[in-house]
């Protein structure tokens, strides 16, 4: 990912590179949605915090809710990265 960053960031002719190497190699899909996977559930469980650290979702009913609709929202975030990127 550095690299690409790196590269894409380098000239216009890097930067080409890189987004024709997104359009055409699965493996570069692939590796960016596992990426952008991760961040998403990330933001999602950081916001999940955020909410506990107000006082919400302390209990134990209502904290595994949130962990169940933490879960829910992050895989339905998971795949429309997946239908935008692919």
């Amino acid at each position: 990912m550095f690299y690409a960053f790196d590269l894409s960031l380098e000239s216009q002719e890097g930067f080409d590179t890189v987004v024709n190497a997104l359009q055409t190699n699965f493996l570069a899909k692939f590796i960016i949605w596992g990426v952008v996977s991760a961040l998403m559930y990330h933001f999602v469980a950081g916001v999940k915090h955020l909410f506990m650290d107000l006082g919400h979702f302390e209990e134990l009913e209502s904290g595994r809710n949130a962990a169940i609709a933490n879960l829910v929202i992050a895989a339905v975030l998971i795949v429309l990265a997946g239908v935008w990127i692919w």
